[in-house]
């Protein structure tokens, strides 16, 4: 599947009944509570001797996914136009891949 297929796909899932800013407030609250829930699965396993839960970690990372794609929507974005603005931005960051000294110079 490409991204922007699955952003198609997974915006026929979008409460009609929101508007713009309810879109976008949607998108970006939802976006914090999944990466809350993908926190709290690594908590347990790193904190309280769970086995990490790689299936619902996974599962969490799609509804991000989803969310991602909803939040990029309202913004008029495709989801490959994000990546790829990411991407361009990490090249500028980092042209010879990660090194410390770039990340604390660049803050």
């Amino acid at each position: 599947m490409e991204i922007n297929e699955y952003q198609k796909l997974a915006l026929k899932t979008l409460n009609p009944k929101l508007d713009d800013k309810e879109i976008l407030i949607n998108g970006v609250m939802g976006l914090c509570g999944e990466s809350g829930e993908a926190i709290d699965i690594v908590k347990k396993h790193l904190h309280q001797g769970h086995e990490l839960d790689k299936e619902k970690l996974a599962n969490e990372l799609g509804d991000i996914a989803w969310y991602l794609a909803e939040t990029a929507y309202i913004l008029g974005y495709d989801l490959e136009d994000i990546l790829k603005m990411n991407i361009g931005k990490l090249q500028k960051r980092f042209p010879e891949g990660f090194k410390s000294e770039d990340s604390i110079n660049n803050r």
